[in-house]
């Protein structure tokens, strides 16, 4: 069991961090709003820090879940970042959906102070976090401190794997929500193909979710996609803030992701509606409701 801090409690960092409390390691926590720390620890026990830099103290893996790279950089190297705290020795994993910049920046100024980094971007949305269920995608110039993190991080993963130096994580984050931006925007015109088509909806699912269309967005939101309902999950700003990361990586390595800069388009149009916190799914309502 290790000491380790867990920074940023919101629907994802909340549950991961409990599910580390429930794996028996000593947990201490910071958030930014201390009334959301105060109340983590109200159902887990453990302790609460007022700065990233005392909930890092003495701890051996420093984990961070926050909301972006301007967020990440605050914590880390900020005034009372956690950076400044932490032992020679010591693991910074990075658990926010953030660029490979960030990530290999990050990563030299660790290594300065002793300190090995990881990128871990996490799939796997709320439900995967609350179940402890993630796919956690990492990237690490240090395999030894990798083996070491991925023992902790098992609380909370399904799978865990380094896929390369830093920065490799957040690579393959982007392609996960490339790949996802295309399949959601597929499945929405399926289901209203097959609603304008007079076909029953959920029959339709459950025959070709057993052929070559399954998707785990069609496993679990086809149904809800048909009923128009979206106040859960995935918030649609969420996958704009990494639909543009993954656009900002493609003008500078080259690859041409035209179905990915018009889905970013059309979750514009969503946010326009009024739905920058619904459901990625909700994508459905331009075909329901052009």
């Amino acid at each position: 069991m290790s000491n380790v801090a867990f920074i940023g409690l919101g629907v994802m960092g909340a549950p991961m961090a409990g599910h580390l409390a429930s794996a028996g390691h000593d947990v201490t926590v910071f958030n930014r709003t201390a009334s959301k720390a105060l109340a983590w620890v109200a159902i887990h026990g453990h302790r609460a820090a007022p700065t990233p830099a005392e909930a890092a103290e003495g701890a051996e893996f420093v984990m961070l879940c926050v909301g972006n790279d301007d967020d990440v950089r605050e914590v880390v190297t900020g005034p009372a970042g956690c950076l400044e705290a932490m032992a020679e020795g010591s693991v910074l994993v990075d658990h926010t959906t953030a660029s490979a910049d960030l990530a290999r920046e990050l990563s030299a100024a660790c290594a300065e102070r002793g300190v090995a980094f990881i990128d871990a971007p996490v799939s796997g949305g709320q439900g995967g976090a609350e179940s402890g269920q993630l796919t956690v995608m990492c990237g690490a110039d240090d395999e030894a401190a990798f083996q070491r993190a991925e023992v902790v991080i098992d609380a909370y993963a399904r799978r865990c794997r380094r896929l390369g130096a830093a920065g490799s994580g957040q690579l393959t984050k982007m392609v996960n929500q490339i790949c996802i931006a295309g399949l959601v925007q597929a499945l929405s015109e399926g289901l209203d193909f097959a609603r304008r088509a007079g076909l029953d909806v959920d029959q339709v699912v459950d025959v070709i979710s057993q052929g070559a269309a399954q998707s785990w967005q069609m496993e679990n939101r086809s149904a809800t996609m048909a009923r128009g309902e979206y106040e859960f999950g995935f918030a649609v700003e969420w996958m704009r803030k990494d639909l543009g990361i993954c656009l900002a990586e493609s003008n500078r390595n080259g690859a041409r992701l035209p179905v990915t800069a018009l889905v970013d388009q059309l979750y514009r149009q969503i946010e326009q509606r009024g739905g920058s916190r619904w459901d990625t799914s909700s994508l459905i309502e331009l075909l329901r409701s052009p």
